[in-house]
């Protein structure tokens, strides 16, 4: 049984730096892509960011790229998103997932292509 658990969420000043963790058990975690998405109120999932297996190919949603870093630790089975200069409309749930097949990194904007996600974390950010 494959679980995500997300951590680092909470509520933020707009210009804020976080960093969100979402640690893996159950897969050989070295193996799969990671995404980042988020859900807003009264809004679809959207891609946020995602990084192949071995941590050498990203991918960043046009509205967070030069803010956010995704990175993972597969020594610590962990994907991180480090989050910068935060605004009041990146308020949203944020979710981690397991992309699913492994060693690829194909459509991995596209949330069907994920087959486990975590629970979600709330970061609010106030103006």
């Amino acid at each position: 049984q494959v679980q995500l658990v997300e951590s680092g969420g909470g509520l933020v000043q707009a210009g804020g730096s976080p960093r969100l963790s979402c640690a893996a058990s159950g897969r050989t975690f070295s193996a799969y892509a990671m995404g980042w998405f988020r859900q807003a109120p009264g809004k679809e999932r959207e891609f946020v960011a995602s990084i192949n297996s071995s941590g050498e190919r990203t991918r960043y949603a046009d509205s967070v790229k030069g803010r956010f870093t995704i990175s993972r630790d597969n020594a610590k089975n962990t994907v991180y998103l480090q989050m910068n200069s935060l605004k009041p409309e990146d308020t949203a749930v944020y979710y981690c997932a397991v992309y699913g097949s492994p060693y690829l990194f194909i459509a991995t904007m596209d949330p069907l292509k994920y087959d486990y996600w975590g629970q979600g974390t709330q970061v609010t950010v106030s103006s």
